[in-house]
C-alpha cells in the first residue's frame, strides 16, 4: 500500500479519492468538491488518498494543521474512509500513520478528529488507534436568513 498527498488540480482527486470518500459524505458532487478544495486549501485544507498494490484508491483523508488555544498546535482529520470493500486490512492504519508523520514534521502537540455518534465501527477503530474520547461535538444548523423569524 502507498499513501500520497494530492494536491490542487490533481486528476486523481476526482477520478481516485472523491469515489472514496463519497462513501463517507454522499452529498459531494464534482463540483461541491471541487468548490470546497478551493476555498478550504488555502485554510489548510490538504487530501491524502491510500493506493492498494493493484493501484486502487482504497482510502481518504482530508486533513489541515490548526492553531487554536485547547492543543496550541493540531493536525485535525476532517475526513477518514476506507472503502467498503477494503475495510479492515491496514488502509485505516495506514492513513492515520501518513498523518501522524505530517503532525509530527508540523511540530503538532494532537491528531484530532470528531466521529458521528452512529459510526460504532469507526469508534471502534479509533479506540484500536489509541485515541481517547476527550469532548462532545455540539452543533447547531442556521437556517437561511429567508428562513429565520
Amino acid at each position: 500500500m502507498k499513501t500520497i498527498d494530492l494536491g490542487p488540480g490533481d486528476p486523481r482527486l476526482e477520478s481516485d479519492l472523491l469515489p472514496v470518500l463519497t462513501e463517507l459524505r454522499p452529498h459531494l458532487t464534482p463540483e461541491l468538491f471541487h468548490e470546497v478544495y478551493a476555498l478550504g486549501h488555502p485554510q489548510g485544507l490538504r487530501f491524502s488518498a491510500a493506493y492498494a498494490d493493484d493501484g486502487r484508491c482504497v482510502g481518504a483523508a482530508g486533513w489541515r494543521i490548526v492553531h487554536n488555544t485547547s492543543s496550541v498546535r493540531q493536525l485535525y482529520v476532517d475526513d477518514l474512509v476506507t472503502a467498503a470493500a477494503d475495510r479492515s486490512t491496514g488502509v485505516g492504519h495506514a492513513l492515520l500513520a501518513h498523518l501522524e508523520e505530517h503532525a509530527r514534521a508540523a511540530g503538532c502537540h494532537e491528531l484530532n478528529l470528531d466521529s458521528g455518534t452512529h459510526r460504532t465501527g469507526a469508534h471502534r477503530f479509533y479506540l484500536r488507534e489509541r485515541f481517547d474520547i476527550v469532548a462532545f461535538h455540539f452543533s447547531r444548523p442556521l437556517p437561511a436568513p429567508d428562513e429565520a423569524s
